[in-house]
């Protein structure tokens, strides 16, 4: 009864996770839209950007492209390409700037063999099943517990579920120094390299600070959502 209780209480977790979500989404959208109409003095694309910083950095081998879409900027690793959205590759804005320091931060990282990035691509398959089947086999393994033939399978399938779903809060947390590190090595690039002026550079870095929160909350949601089943299956267990 007090776990079935607990298990409750962890929903109310959800609430101000889910809020902190939302506002660093929106603090994100609003820091976009703010320094995407801000042009630099210097009058760099995000694509020239990203160029100088992988040239500073001896990085060579990567391309770097357009795509479709809004903020979908990444570094594709597998193919070495830093791919740019629409508002970033061609625009001169301070928005523009940092985010394509940013992705072109991943691919000094990736060059450079830096850990965490090499710890966080080597669970990705396992994120991936754990994301997709760790929940479900936690709910199906809580249901065979009420079958009295069984009851241990159900439990063990349910721990299953749970070691496969902890990859997903192992990722969200190595995915934290990944994405804090590009950050620093983008801010560092353009503060020392003049790639933007002092002003310009606040702003960029309040468009990368809240980027950066997103995935403290994706952290916390993994966190709290691992909390919920663990007590649920040990819930289960003890009826």
């Amino acid at each position: 009864m007090g776990t079935y209780f607990l298990y409750s209480m962890t929903g109310f977790i959800m609430i101000p996770v889910f809020i902190f979500a939302l506002i660093c989404q929106a603090k994100v959208k609003s820091n976009y839209k703010k320094y995407s109409k801000v042009m630099n003095s210097r009058g760099m694309t995000g694509a020239q950007a990203a160029y100088q910083l992988l040239m500073l950095n001896g990085v060579t081998d990567v391309t770097i492209q357009k795509i479709s879409g809004n903020l979908t900027d990444h570094y594709d690793p597998t193919n070495k390409v830093i791919n740019l959205s629409e508002g970033v590759f061609d625009s001169r804005s301070v928005a523009a700037v940092g985010i394509a320091c940013h992705e072109a931060g991943h691919a000094c990282q990736h060059a450079q063999e830096y850990s965490f990035l090499k710890i966080r691509n080597a669970v990705i398959p396992a994120t991936r099943i754990g994301s997709s089947l760790g929940i479900i086999l936690c709910i199906g393994g809580i249901y065979l517990t009420t079958l009295a033939s069984l009851s241990t399978f159900g439990t063990f399938i349910a721990y299953v579920g749970i070691i496969l779903y902890s990859f997903v809060v192992f990722f969200q947390l190595v995915t934290l120094p990944v994405e804090f590190d590009a950050s620093k090595r983008a801010l560092a690039t353009i503060k020392g390299s003049n790639f933007l002026d002092q002003s310009e550079y606040k702003g960029a870095k309040k468009v990368l600070t809240a980027a950066a929160l997103t995935y403290v909350a994706a952290l916390a949601s993994a966190l709290a959502t691992l909390l919920r089943l663990v007590l649920l299956v040990s819930g289960g267990r003890r009826r």
